[in-house]
């Protein structure tokens, strides 16, 4: 063979060999891609979220990466994962009710429920998910929020409750509920100040009073407004003694300064005026009466028998 012959051959082995590593290179960037493409992610937080993200490994252990604000996402990365604490305020209740009554200091049953509204704090995601919390495979942030409420807060709580409501007499928690809660906030706020968790109130609500309790409050309450009403008809009926009193003393009066005017030199004085009024009026009828000396009428009982046998004599 010659020589040129011996270089064309070797030249068409290094083209198959370079076209064989082309292809290899292809095939494992195509499949490196598809692998880098399906284990990588673009975790989103929607707003009124506080994401906390992590990396995933193959081998070892996870790691976290950073938090993130929503709404928003950190870009495609390998194995990126993102656990959303919603940062909105949360609502729990707690009922105290059956065998969860709670003894007033004067020995009665006591049920009622007890709601308490907290958020976690925006600046203290990292500190609520890695120590006050358990995440989960396919958890939502409800439950993370729940399992952290209640490990953290709910028994707490409950206590607190207790001591509150078992160191007032049953009828006095109905009048002081507002202070109850106001209490309650305090506690819980001072107890979680330096947690992810901010307290925003605590109220307490639905008091419930053993049957005997409810029927005698209503019964007394009953009693009080019946009272009430009678010491109503009682002033309605002295205003009335006083109105009479009072229309009888005018009374009284009127006839004493009549009695005190009532001469004859006045009677005589309104005789004369209503025949003067009875002259001037176009209708009027004329009435003749007896009367005495100075045009005086004659006012009483006259004795016609008497007459009568006076003049047959």
């Amino acid at each position: 063979m010659s020589d040129d012959y011996v270089k064309e051959e070797q030249k068409t082995r290094n083209r198959k060999r370079m076209m064989i590593g082309a292809i290899v290179f292809a095939v494992i960037t195509f499949i490196v891609s598809i692998v880098w493409f399906v284990g990588s992610g673009n975790p989103y937080t929607p707003a009124g979220y506080v994401g906390y993200v992590t990396q995933g490994a193959v081998f070892g252990q996870a790691k976290f990466i950073g938090l993130q604000k929503g709404p928003g996402s950190p870009g495609r990365n390998w194995m990126y994962e993102v656990t959303n604490v919603s940062i909105t305020p949360y609502t729990y209740t707690e009922e105290f009710s059956n065998d969860q009554d709670v003894l007033s200091s004067d020995n009665l049953k006591v049920s009622f429920k007890i709601h308490t509204i907290f958020r976690i704090n925006p600046e203290r995601i990292q500190s609520f998910v890695e120590g006050f919390t358990i995440l989960e495979a396919g958890q939502q942030s409800d439950q993370v929020a729940q399992i952290a409420y209640n490990n953290n807060l709910k028994e707490p709580l409950r206590t607190m409750a207790r001591s509150e409501i078992q160191s007032l007499r049953a009828l006095e928690i109905k009048d002081k509920i507002d202070q109850i809660g106001k209490n309650l906030t305090e506690r819980l706020q001072k107890r979680f100040i330096n947690t992810p968790f901010e307290i925003t109130n605590v109220v307490v609500g639905n008091i419930q009073y053993p049957p005997q309790v409810s029927n005698a409050v209503a019964q007394k309450l009953a009693a009080s407004q019946e009272l009430e009403r009678k010491d109503i008809e009682i002033k309605i009926q002295e205003k009335e003694k006083q109105k009479r009193i009072v229309d009888a003393e005018g009374i009284a009066k009127a006839m004493e300064i009549i009695n005190a005017r009532l001469t004859s030199q006045y009677l005589q004085h309104e005789a004369i005026d209503a025949q003067k009024a009875m002259v001037n009026s176009p209708n009027h009828t004329t009435i003749y009466l007896p009367v005495g000396p100075m045009g005086v009428p004659i006012v009483g009982t006259m004795d016609i028998s008497g007459e009568k046998t006076a003049k047959n004599k």
